[in-house]
C-alpha cells in the first residue's frame, strides 16, 4: 500500500510540473507577442486619414492651379459673396428673373419703342402723383385711412462710403491709365490698344444702351453657366490658353521684341550722376 501511495505522489508531482511548465510557456509566448505589438509602428486615425486625404489635396491643388485666370475663390466670393452675387448666379430665381425682365422691359421701351428716359420719368411721375392724391382725397371723404407715404431719406454715411470707394476706383484707374501711357510695359500697352479698338468696332455696330443691355443679359448668363459647366470649362481653356502663350511668343519674337528695340531710351546712368 505504501508503494502504491508513492506512485500517486509522483504522478501528481508530474501532472503539477506539466502543468506549471505550460503555463510558463503560454505567460512567456504571450509577453513576446505583446513586446512585438509594442515594437512595432502604431497608425493613428489621424495618420489613416491623412494618408487618404493627400491625393484628394494634392488633386484639389492641382485643381485650383487649372482654374480660369489662376482664379483661387469660387465663383460666388469672385463676385462678393453678397446679395449682388446671389442675383448674378441665380441663387433666387425669382430676383434675379425680375432684375432681367425689368432690364429687358427697358431696354425695349428706350431702343424698340424709342422712348425717351425724360418722357418716361415724367410718365410715371404723374401716374404715381395723381394715385396718391386721389387716395389721400378720397380717404377724407370716406374717412379711411390715407395711404401710407414713407419718408424716404438718403443716410450720410451711406454717400460718403459710396464717394470714398467711388474715389479709390478711379485713383487708381488714372494711375493705371499712366502707368501704361509712360511706356514702361509695352504688352499691357498693346493690350489696351487691341481692347479699345475691339470696343470701338462693337459700339459702331449699337448704341450705348444696347451695348449696355448686352454686357447685363452677360453678366446674367455667363457666370451661372461658368458655375454649372466650371470643370469643362476649365480644361478647354487651360488648352486655349497653352495655345495663346506658343501664339503669343511667336509673336514676341517676330514682332513685339523688334519694336521694343527700336524705342529710345535716355541715359539713365547719367540721370541718376546729375
Amino acid at each position: 500500500m505504501a508503494g502504491h501511495g508513492e506512485e500517486i505522489e509522483t504522478t501528481d508531482e508530474s501532472l503539477l510540473e506539466k502543468t506549471t511548465d505550460k503555463i510558463h510557456r503560454h505567460n512567456s509566448s504571450s509577453s513576446s507577442s505583446d513586446s512585438e505589438s509594442e515594437n512595432k509602428p502604431k497608425f493613428d486615425d489621424d495618420d489613416v486619414k491623412k494618408h487618404h486625404d493627400a491625393p484628394s489635396l494634392s488633386s484639389s491643388l492641382k485643381s485650383k492651379s487649372n482654374r480660369l485666370f489662376g482664379r483661387e475663390k469660387p465663383v460666388h466670393q469672385v463676385f462678393g459673396g453678397g446679395k449682388p452675387a446671389d442675383v448674378i448666379l441665380w441663387r433666387n430665381k425669382k430676383i434675379s428673373a425680375s432684375v432681367l425682365a425689368g432690364a429687358t422691359a427697358i431696354w425695349v421701351l428706350f431702343e424698340l419703342l424709342e422712348y425717351h428716359l425724360v418722357t418716361l420719368l415724367c410718365h410715371i411721375s404723374i401716374l404715381v402723383f395723381a394715385i396718391l392724391f386721389l387716395w389721400s382725397s378720397a380717404s377724407k371723404i370716406i374717412n379711411k385711412s390715407p395711404p401710407p407715404i414713407p419718408e424716404v431719406r438718403i443716410p450720410e454715411d451711406t454717400v460718403l462710403q459710396f464717394a470714398s470707394s467711388l474715389r479709390t476706383e478711379i485713383n487708381n484707374f488714372l494711375q493705371m491709365l499712366r502707368s501704361i501711357a509712360s511706356g514702361r510695359d509695352l504688352k499691357k500697352f498693346l493690350a489696351v490698344i487691341a481692347g479699345l479698338w475691339v470696343l470701338s468696332i462693337v459700339g459702331s455696330w449699337c448704341n450705348f444702351l444696347t451695348l449696355f443691355y448686352m454686357s447685363f443679359v452677360v453678366l446674367h448668363t455667363v457666370p451661372v453657366l461658368y458655375e454649372k459647366y466650371e470643370d469643362e470649362v476649365d480644361a478647354f481653356a487651360e488648352k486655349a490658353m497653352i495655345e495663346l502663350r506658343k501664339q503669343y511668343a511667336v509673336f514676341d519674337d517676330k514682332v513685339v521684341s523688334k519694336i521694343a528695340s527700336k524705342i529710345p531710351r535716355g541715359p539713365l546712368k547719367q540721370k541718376k550722376k546729375d
